[in-house]
Parts: C-alpha cells; structure tokens; sequence
C-alpha cells in the first residue's frame, strides 16, 4: 500500500474479508480495487467474479500476485470485465 500512498492514493485494506478485494486504492482520478494473491493468480471462480464486479470507467479491476522471495515485486495484472474489453497486464 505504500507504493500506491507515495503515487498519491488513499488506501484501505480489507485483506481476509469476504468480499472481493482486498485494497481499495482511491487517487485524484481514479480508483483501484485489488485482489492479492501469494505465489498464485485466482482461481477460474474467482477470475469470474472479479471480471464481473461492475464499476465506472475510472475503476480498475486489479490482481497482485507476489512470489516468494519477491515481496517488493508484484505481478500486476488488470482485469477488464464488463467495461473495459479483454485481460491486459499493467506494469
């Protein structure tokens, strides 16, 4: 969460919930929601969910899946759903 504070969002984590994601990063013109993941992406199910989880045009649908050994290095890949067309990876 820190990364995301110094690029100027306000975040809240809600890791270990029931609901969908676990980060909500809120910046000036955007929002971020973020699922994260060790070691492993989400399931079929769970993809399935995310992609259907309806939201504006400014909101990404994010997945962060860190590898052991790399904490500071997450695989960031941006879910596109019902708004925004086919899966892309965001660097």
């Amino acid at each position: 969460m820190k990364a995301l504070e110094v690029l100027g969002y306000s975040c809240t984590r809600a890791a270990a919930s029931l609901g969908e994601w676990d980060i909500v990063a809120v910046g000036p013109e955007d929002v971020r929601l973020i699922q994260v993941k060790c070691n492993r992406r989400p399931g079929s199910e769970e993809m399935k969910r995310l992609r259907g989880f309806l939201c504006p045009d400014n909101v990404t649908r994010e997945v962060w899946v860190y590898k052991d050994g790399k904490p500071k290095e997450p695989i960031i890949e941006v879910i596109k759903g019902i708004y925004n067309g086919s899966s892309t990876s965001r660097d």
